[in-house]
């Protein structure tokens, strides 16, 4: 059944609207762009055999990303309205059922959910910057650097207060709104990020062992490649895009008509995967000139990345600029998490974005503490996972993400009518029909792989 065409064109955004395809790809790239690229892209690499991994990385993002990626972006310009909202109205309107919207209630609480335990691990990188400059790893054994990130994550007030800290700037910038808010921020912090990626780069290229690095990222070693290789690389090209959470759903309610779906999407995969792969090529190098395992796991950038900057001319000033990076990564982050809430607060109970905003930005807060203190005082404290940060991480990242992303592209691909899903994207040519098949086959089986996988 064919959509309503003159409701959707007269249908507009309550929360303003980007100002150019620019603003919109840069908003959507500091969502996906964020420590999943910079904190966990370079480790999950080195468990899995680097360059191997790499490319089926790669492959992922195309074939499975973007398809989702899109699909999630037409249905939030179609809408025009918060992720429940808006599944619930196209659900009607492509004459199926109003309970889609039990989708867009999915995004939303995942996206709260992920911010809460998110934003702890960020207030971290906040830490980090005030140590590093400091120079506290200036020379410092592994022992003292290990000492140093076991005393800070035991204490729970320190760590709290970093959590509030991310917290209330996340806030202050959804509070803001689209244009003032969101649109600023990241036209500001997006270029600031990739600049000080490439500075961070060009000091790795001066370590002695950028060969190392590049040779590890990008020489394929096959026979360190396993099946779970393949889901790991899966599950990660989902993670990074920040699809399935809603983000990319409500950012897409404020997108121009005129605007390219399909090229602002390009544009993102392009430069979401252009920075984690820069990430890997600036930190690698570091790990190999100082003898250290690129296997290391998520201590890498809380453990080993500390120490092999302290033992370098120069560290304390780019092991600075390295938090700094991570931190704004996870800001950008931050605001793409918290807006589906806040959209959906503002147009259910007719608040201000302000005090949506700080509600949202409150029980996020509130829901964080256990995962606090899942690392001090409840860390004893287990259950199916692991610690609370274990299984809000677990639940979230493997089921909640793949599940919404899953549906998502299942009612892009099958639900929406052919013709609303070509006007959205412009086209009814080669790159629709392409388009078309990865939502409607290849994407559905590969999601439903991870799923399986983490089911099992």
């Amino acid at each position: 059944m064919l959509s309503n065409q003159a409701g959707d064109e007269k249908r507009k955004s309550l929360h303003g609207h980007w100002s150019s395809r620019m603003a919109f790809v840069l908003a959507v790239t500091g969502s996906a762009v964020g420590l999943g690229n910079i904190w966990k892209f370079p480790y999950i690499a080195g468990q899995n055999g680097g360059g191997a991994f790499v490319l089926v990385y790669l492959v992922c993002v195309v074939v499975i990303g973007m398809p989702v990626m899109m699909s999630e972006i037409l249905i939030g310009r179609r809408g025009r309205r918060n992720p429940v909202a808006t599944m619930e109205l196209l659900g009607k309107e492509e004459g199926h059922s109003g309970k889609w919207r039990l989708v867009g209630s999915l995004g939303v609480l995942a996206g709260i959910l992920i911010l809460s335990y998110y934003s702890v691990i960020a207030g971290w990188t906040l830490a980090y910057i005030v140590k590093s400059a400091s120079g506290v790893f200036a020379g410092a054994s592994a022992e003292a650097v290990e000492a140093q990130f076991n005393s800070f994550v035991g204490d729970w007030r320190l760590i709290g207060l970093c959590h509030t800290v991310f917290m209330a700037l996340a806030v202050f910038v959804v509070a803001r709104g689209v244009e003032r808010g969101l649109e600023q921020a990241v036209r500001f912090m997006v270029p600031a990020l990739l600049f000080l990626m490439i500075v961070l780069l060009v000091y790795s290229m001066n370590s002695g062992y950028f060969g190392e690095g590049v040779a590890f990222m990008f020489t394929p070693d096959f026979d360190k490649l396993t099946w779970n290789s393949v889901l790991a690389a899966l599950g990660q090209a989902f993670f990074t895009l920040s699809i399935g959470m809603g983000a990319i759903m409500a950012y897409g309610a404020y997108l121009p008509e005129e605007t390219s779906i399909t090229g602002s999407s390009a544009a993102v995969v392009i430069a979401d995967t252009s920075i984690a792969i820069l990430a890997g090529l600036a930190i690698f190098p570091l790990v190999f000139a100082n003898n250290l395992d690129p296997a290391d796991g998520p201590g890498l950038v809380f453990d080993t990345l500390p120490l092999a900057f302290g033992q370098m001319a120069g560290g304390v000033f780019f092991s600075t600029i390295f938090f700094v990076l991570l931190s704004f990564a996870a800001w950008t982050s931050a605001i793409g998490l918290m807006e589906p809430a806040v959209a959906w607060i503002v147009e259910r109970f007719s608040k201000t974005r302000a005090q949506a905003t700080v509600m949202i930005g409150f029980t996020i807060w509130f829901i964080g503490w256990g995962s606090v203190l899942s690392f001090n005082v409840l860390s004893d404290v287990t259950f199916l996972a692991g610690t609370i940060f274990d299984n809000v991480d677990y639940l979230t990242s493997n089921i909640m993400l793949p599940l919404g992303g899953l549906l998502i592209v299942i009612f892009a691909g099958w639900v929406m009518a052919r013709n609303s899903t070509a006007d959205e994207l412009h086209s009814s040519g080669s790159l629709f029909k392409a388009w078309r098949v990865l939502a409607r086959f290849v994407a559905p089986v590969g999601i439903l792989l991870v799923l399986i996988n983490a089911v099992l």
